[in-house]
């Protein structure tokens, strides 16, 4: 993949730099904050090398890319100027019909998704040392270890400081000003005295000293209210001592009043949450699992699992322990079985290579390209994951399994669920894994690249010399030469090869099995991919375009798997051509270039399903 161009084609396809208000990624999505999404031209971004799929949720237009997503971040921000600080704070167009909802979403996840990775790294670091400590690999006690540990460790102490750093962006406050409100919260000498009880008095005040190291509500808060007061100090002072004053006077303010006020309010907050959600779970935590492991990646695909990340968080800074985070390994695991059960059935070998990765990649905790590459496309796959997670996770949460670091979930997850409920935990991942497999092998896949319509040509030692595949009449009607068409697009053969046909009646059905590309809101075109590769545009009459949709009636949708036969579009024949309109609908190979030759049938009257065309690979 060329990094550097699929940026610049996914940045021209939403709008431009310009109608970019702001640009993070994850690790698998780009997350875009647009400023006027009617911009933004969705087909094509899903056309771009690279781009698994794009999915509209929380107020962001998130572009899945998989793995390489960091490095088409990285070559967009080199080649635009997203990452000016001047860039992007303008007020968007949508933000007046954003609900609240969507808004707080849009904010958790722009807060944690920058520092996700290093905190999912340290995760399993500190998960992975401890289980060599349990089975003899290292002593606690060694320099080894000892470094280690502050490495794993050193992300959760320090998490306001990053925290604040993020926050600040999200909140549009002075980001240095909150890093360094967050290190007065964990001071060494304050941390000292409340470690030792001692009081503390902030003219007379009292000050309520606590350990603020691992905490999350307290900073958030804090820096939200350093974004209000920064505007009204900048409003008070004059533009020449301002870059001085503001911070100064912001610390002075805000570093006792957090002390005093915010962070204890915050804390009280937290112990509530974290009481709350441990209520709750104790109730039946076998629902609980049986919830959370079968919608977590229906949660992934709406973008709302992030409203989740801060209560998982407060947990493991309150309680010391998380019990929701071990509920969605079973579902993260599901996904790849049902990855897997289409890559054992499967004789296609490009979805065989795609199903095969992505189950690969899924057991280490990223789903986006099992699911929107294959499980969710073929539905029934993503059906069988989801009652496998449901099950999994069931048993997770009945053993009470407990993760004691934060970390994506995933087979490198599994040491830091080390403790109570780890056999459970371990038996849920492996149920809902091999289940996941089994369902979709057997139940929730149709391979439909076993068809009749491509067969090898092979010689007398079985190598194959010659492969074809035939591609039906979507139609009934007379097929012509497509050189005999009134469109001197289609007629010159420049979108590719094909053939045409004149229509006797308005239905047009599937010329092949394979995946619906392109749906036209006109109703008028239709693109295809057969199981077989080939790219088939059927464009229905002569600039019908100009119908705007109406006397077309489309049965499908973009991403649907039909097969041969199937209706795609329905047409009131008789009208369009009353309305002085040349109903010769031509069927074109697109991809003429992948193959030997394009060969069209030899007959004059085809009927749907009936061969009319032959590609030669």
């Amino acid at each position: 993949m060329d990094f550097r161009k699929t940026g610049e084609e996914i940045l021209q396809a939403v709008g431009g730099e310009k109608n970019v208000k702001s640009l993070i990624h994850c690790a698998t999505r780009l997350r875009f904050k647009l400023k006027n999404t009617s911009k933004v031209k969705k087909d094509e971004v899903e056309q771009i090398e690279g781009v698994i799929t794009v999915v509209e949720s929380g107020g962001q237009f998130q572009v899945v890319i998989g793995n390489s997503v960091g490095k088409v971040f990285d070559a967009i921000m080199e080649n635009s100027h997203l990452g000016d600080e001047s860039t992007g704070h303008e007020l968007s167009e949508n933000d007046d019909k954003e609900n609240i909802f969507g808004k707080a979403i849009d904010i958790i996840s722009g807060i944690f998704t920058p520092f996700l990775g290093a905190l999912a790294g340290a995760g399993i670091l500190k998960g992975l040392l401890a289980l060599f400590v349990a089975v003899g690999w290292m002593s606690s006690t060694s320099g080894t270890y000892q470094i280690w540990y502050a490495a794993s460790d050193s992300v959760f102490y320090f998490l306001p400081i990053l925290l604040a750093f993020t926050s600040a962006k999200q909140f549009k406050a002075n980001q240095f000003v909150a890093v360094v409100m967050a290190g007065a919260l964990i001071y060494p000498n304050l941390v000292a005295l409340a470690g030792k009880g001692e009081g503390l008095t902030f003219f007379g005040i009292p000050v309520v000293l606590m350990n603020y190291a691992s905490t999350v509500i307290p900073i958030i808060l804090a820096v939200w209210i350093l974004s209000l007061l920064e505007p009204l100090l900048n409003r008070l002072i004059h533009e020449s001592l301002r870059n001085i004053l503001t911070p100064m006077f912001s610390l002075m303010i805000m570093v006792p009043l957090t002390l005093i006020v915010v962070g204890p309010l915050g804390t009280y907050a937290s112990d509530g949450l974290a009481l709350g959600y441990s209520w709750l779970y104790e109730l039946a935590p076998l629902v609980a699992g049986l919830i959370m492991g079968a919608l977590w990646q229906v949660f992934v695909i709406f973008g709302v699992h992030w409203g989740f990340v801060p209560l998982m968080m407060n947990d493991l800074a309150k309680i010391g322990h998380d019990t929701l985070l071990p509920l969605l390994a079973p579902a993260v695991l599901s996904q790849a079985g049902a990855a897997l059960g289409i890559f054992l059935k499967t004789r296609d070998m490009k979805l065989k290579s795609l199903s095969g990765s992505a189950s690969l990649t899924a057991l280490f905790g990223i789903t986006e390209p099992a699911i929107y590459g294959v499980t969710l496309k073929y539905k029934r796959p993503f059906i069988c994951a989801v009652i496998s997670g449901g099950i999994g996770g069931a048993i997770a949460g009945a053993a009470h399994a407990r993760a004691m670091s934060f970390t994506m979930p995933g087979l490198l997850a599994l040491p830091t669920y080390l403790g109570s409920g780890f056999t459970g935990i371990l038996i849920g991942v492996l149920i809902s894994f091999i289940l996941a497999a089994v369902l979709t092998y057997f139940v929730g896949f149709k391979d439909h690249s076993v068809d009749s319509r491509i067969t090898d040509i092979q010689r007398g030692d079985g190598e194959t010399l010659i492969k074809k595949e035939v591609v039906g009449s979507p139609l009934k009607g007379k097929a012509i030469p497509l050189n005999e068409v009134n469109d001197r697009a289609f007629a010159s053969g420049a979108l590719g090869k094909g053939i045409a046909v004149v229509p006797d009646e308005g239905v047009l059905e599937a010329p092949v099995s394979g995946i619906v590309s392109a749906v036209y809101p006109t109703g008028h075109a239709i693109g295809l991919t057969s199981d077989g590769g080939a790219e088939i545009l059927i464009h229905i009459g002569i600039d019908t375009v100009r119908l705007n949709g109406k006397y077309f009636t489309v049965k499908v949708k973009q991403g649907d798997h039909v097969d041969l036969g199937q209706v795609l579009v329905t047409f009131d024949l008789g009208k369009i051509q009353q309305e002085g309109y040349d109903v010769t609908t031509s069927v074109i190979v697109t991809n003429s270039k992948d193959y030997l030759d394009v060969i069209g049938a030899d007959k004059a009257s085809v009927i749907q399903k009936e061969p009319l065309m032959t590609l030669v690979i």
